[in-house]
């Protein structure tokens, strides 16, 4: 499932996972949020429910796009947050992986604070 995420005049290609979050952010997409920075992480609250799987995890890769159950919140993440241990990116606690952004990430660092984000199903 391809998807693309867009901030003002910036965007980036994304894959959805075939998980049980892939598929409930998928058939939610639209979805349109405010970004929230912490660290080079950007995230923003979205209407989709979904509980921890197994092989959720607190360390994860840079590019992953993550379901954080407690704040009901798609996380993007492309570099060290503030509980990164060295270069590791760490989320605030355990995310669902559920796809990944490809391509060059460099531009999410220009994504300030309060900016909408677009995630929509690519044709």
């Amino acid at each position: 499932m391809r998807a693309v995420i867009r901030v003002g005049g910036l965007s980036w290609p994304a894959v959805i996972y075939d998980t049980p979050t892939g598929r409930a952010v998928w058939s939610s997409l639209p979805l349109k949020g405010y970004a929230r920075r912490w660290g080079e992480e950007i995230y923003f609250a979205v209407p989709v429910e979904v509980d921890l799987e197994p092989g959720a995890s607190e360390v994860v890769s840079r590019g992953d796009l993550g379901y954080w159950p407690p704040g009901k919140a798609l996380c993007i993440f492309f570099g060290p947050t503030p509980l990164s241990r060295g270069e590791e990116i760490r989320a605030a606690s355990a995310v669902n992986i559920f796809g990944r952004v490809e391509g060059d990430l460099s531009g999410l660092r220009e994504v300030k604070e309060g900016a909408e984000v677009l995630v929509e199903a690519q044709d």
